[in-house]
């Protein structure tokens, strides 16, 4: 074998390979910065209001507007939000810290835990009541603010759980009333300017859906979830660009 030159095979594959790799790590950071703005895509007019009434946005503002419709949920069980579930065994509070292991534990026991995420999905969430939350995501992508799974805890184990289970009802017109959202910066630009109070600090926006309930059916729109620094959430409908207020009442400009 003249290993002289399967070393440099060797070498050329590595080198491909590396190229590969660096060029695919390229695209991902690209696609990365591209898909979040910040304060400064905001327009001149919303700029000028923040200054003048001290607001900071410390979160990203996501550049997404894809083509979403309005969807209708029925609850599953009338008594959901009231219903806990105890745990056969219980599992390891630790384990909220590893959201793989967290669903393998659970499974069993809880097997729509796979449709769920962390909210904000970069961290286990605080509880200072005892309770985990775990936000449900429609078609594995756009979160429910209304639909949750509950995990308590106590004495350092998780030992029971409370799920608001909803299933979607068909519509016939479904495909001809996608739109195009309201862009992020566009809904941040209503709440800068009409509703946010002085000094108030902008943590998070995220697009998901948002609903009311009317007859025990959930009706949804797609919705930019604004969260400030102080708890405070706000509701920007993403088609209609009403605004409602954290307790969920809906705001008059």
């Amino acid at each position: 074998m003249d290993w002289g030159r399967a070393k440099s095979v060797l070498i050329l594959a590595f080198l491909i390979l590396n190229i590969i790799l660096g060029y695919q790590l390229w695209l991902d950071v690209r696609e990365q910065l591209s898909s979040n703005l910040d304060w400064t895509s905001l327009p001149e007019d919303t700029k000028k209001q923040m200054e003048m009434k001290l607001i900071q946005v410390q979160g990203k503002i996501p550049s997404e507007t894809p083509a979403l419709i309005e969807r209708t949920f029925q609850f599953v069980d009338e008594e959901q939000d009231t219903k806990r579930v105890d745990l056969s065994t219980p599992v390891s509070s630790q384990l909220i810290f590893n959201e793989k292991e967290l669903r393998k534990a659970l499974k069993d026991e809880v097997p729509t835990i796979e449709r769920y995420v962390f909210d904000p999905p970069t961290s286990p969430p605080t509880s200072p009541d005892g309770v985990f939350r775990l936000q449900y995501m429609l078609d594995n992508k756009w979160p429910m603010f209304e639909v949750s799974l509950e995990l308590f805890y106590a004495n350092q184990n998780i030992v029971a759980y409370r799920e608001n289970k909803v299933v979607e009802l068909e519509s016939k017109e479904k495909a001809d009333k996608e739109q195009k959202v309201l862009p992020a910066t566009n809904a941040l630009g209503i709440l800068i300017e009409k509703f946010l109070p002085t000094g108030a600090v902008v943590k998070e926006i995220k697009l998901g859906y948002h609903g009311q309930v009317y007859n025990e059916t959930l009706v949804t729109a797609p919705a930019w979830r604004v969260v400030l620094e102080s708890g405070d959430i706000y509701f920007v409908n993403a088609i209609s660009a009403e605004v409602y207020h954290p307790k969920g009442e809906q705001q008059k400009e």
